[in-house]
């Protein structure tokens, strides 16, 4: 059945023939025979393609079910959705190729979505438009998607196409997922129809930090519960003895931090060979001067994988050294990546350093500004210690500190507590300010002001994750001067009050001045 008018009576061809009407529900169509399309819902025979996504379908509901879906994502459309008369055809071999292209194009419009790279796959609807094992299906599934984010919709099938991807999204936009569903189904899908008894590892995650690390890790199991998939934490404060025996007993993923794994690989005989996706979670980061050397030590020690390379904030240097790695690289941008997550309210508080104790008190102790459970960064492990023992001790409100001298058991007990709802106010330094899906927080406070505007929209996106709204405070004073006009940009761009003293002050109207000079320069004036 074409789509458009007709002549005929619905359901008569030119001859009389009574045609097969257009399917209204899911259940009057049939099962699909091995080879052919399935509705990207509900797995049926994908007897016609929805005009407005290209996506194959079974019926009518199926239809209604994805145009749903999509007006879920607040994205509003450039043009007016199609009638259901409007928006089926029947799988037809001639369909035009360039039909097709315009419409990807117009989806990932909507999507806020941007790629660049070549032979870049169409965005998916559904899970099941990829072809993964039914039972990671259960298990996405069961961690709650009930579909894909948008950047899960563009790098997952990327991904699978074997394609190398630099991945920008805001913070709390399923990025973990993204790779992690593709790596589970290639591992388990290897392990069944290669070799089930291949004890060597088959994919990889570098992460910078230790809880980023433990988080991958039990996502990963999660989604790979019931499948020939086995994992292997690789990271400092466990013993190394424990870890090697892991990898040597047969894993399929190393989740590790970079400097563990050079000291396990540097011991003992490690054969990565068999590594074919390597993930670089936080890529800026991993980049950087710290992490660089030790993340190409380990990058040259394999057998030039598949690179999958995520984070919130990607610049153009970065985009420059993930160019190294690969020869044809595809670059996926979702939203507004670098700037501020858009779910998150911001409130910049002028504080004097010696009153911000007492400004956070006050907070902690208003029923109308203290929004449970919250994250108050601080830029020392000591402070993150004391601070956290003062706000128990002065406001009865309960609190613990966690920092990178902590022992590991005790940062899970900690991060576990937190998330089970036992600790009101987690005081963190900076490694949870990176990546780690704090599910439930709704407020972030910034006793100390980070070092950069990147780290300040880390921090700020741990209090929405998935599109949930959250509140971010930050105490600032001139000790944060070399961050005043970036600062001021920020909190412009998300419609923020901006504190008296931050807009008059010299530093930031010095700026302003001096950058509006030099482009008055610029142009001849």
């Amino acid at each position: 059945m074409k789509d458009g008018p007709s002549e005929y009576p619905a359901g008569v061809d030119s001859t009389g023939v009574i045609e097969d009407r257009v399917k209204e529900r899911y259940c009057e169509q049939r099962e699909a025979l091995p080879g052919e399309p399935r509705c990207v819902i509900c797995g049926r025979y994908g007897e016609y393609i929805c005009d407005d996504t290209d996506d194959d379908i079974c019926s009518l509901e199926c239809k209604q079910i994805i145009l749903s879906k999509i007006n879920k994502l607040r994205v509003p459309p450039p043009v007016r959705l199609p009638t259901s008369d409007e928006c089926y055809y029947v799988r037809d071999s001639g369909t035009k190729a360039e039909s097709q292209e315009n419409q990807t194009e117009s989806l990932r419009l909507r999507l806020d979505i941007s790629v660049k790279g070549n032979c870049v796959p169409a965005p998916i609807l559904s899970f099941a438009a990829c072809n993964i094992p039914r039972k990671l299906l259960e298990n996405i599934q069961g961690s709650g998607f009930e579909m894909p984010t948008p950047v899960q919709m563009q790098a997952i099938p990327a991904a699978f196409k074997g394609q190398s991807l630099l991945v920008s999204a805001e913070t709390g936009s399923g990025k973990t997922a993204s790779y992690l569903i593709p790596v589970v189904s290639y591992c388990a899908q290897f392990k069944h129809e290669q070799s089930s008894t291949m004890k060597r590892p088959l994919a990889m995650v570098l992460a910078p930090t230790r809880e980023l690390c433990i988080q991958v890790e039990e996502q990963a199991k999660l989604l790979g519960k019931g499948l020939p998939f086995k994992t292997a934490l690789v990271v400092g404060g466990d013993p190394m003895a424990r870890q090697l025996y892991r990898i040597q007993e047969g894993v399929s993923l190393i989740v590790a931090t970079p400097g563990r794994l050079i000291d396990l690989l540097t011991k003992h005989h490690m054969d990565l060979d068999s590594v074919s996706i390597l993930v670089l979670d936080e890529v800026d980061c991993m980049l950087q001067k710290g992490f660089r050397e030790q993340v190409m030590q380990i990058y040259r020690a394999l057998s030039r994988p598949q690179v999958l390379m995520y984070s919130a904030t990607v610049s153009k240097e970065v985009e420059k050294m993930a160019s190294i790695l690969t020869n044809d690289l595809v670059i996926v941008t979702v939203g507004n990546p670098g700037n501020q997550n858009s779910f998150v309210k911001q409130v910049a508080i002028w504080v004097d350093s010696k009153q911000k104790k007492k400004k956070l008190f006050d907070i902690l102790t208003s029923h109308q500004h203290f929004l449970p459970p919250a994250v108050v960064f601080v830029g020392s492990r000591l402070g993150a210690d004391l601070l956290s023992e003062a706000i128990t001790a002065i406001t009865g409100v309960k609190a613990l500190s966690i920092h990178g001298e902590k022992p590991m058991k005790d940062r899970r007990q900690i991060l576990r507590s937190f998330l089970m709802g036992e600790v009101s106010v987690l005081v963190a330094t900076s490694i949870l300010g990176r990546g780690v899906n704090l599910f439930g927080v709704r407020q972030v406070i910034m006793f100390d002001m980070p070092n950069s505007i990147k780290e300040y929209v880390h921090q700020i996106g741990r209090a929405s994750r998935m599109g949930g709204e959250g509140t971010s405070i930050v105490f600032i004073n001139e000790e944060n001067k070399k961050l005043f006009p970036e600062l001021v940009e920020v909190l412009k761009s998300s419609g923020a009050p901006i504190p008296r003293e931050l807009a008059n002050s010299r530093y930031t109207v010095s700026s302003f001045l001096s950058s509006s000079g030099s482009k008055k320069r610029k142009h001849g004036h």
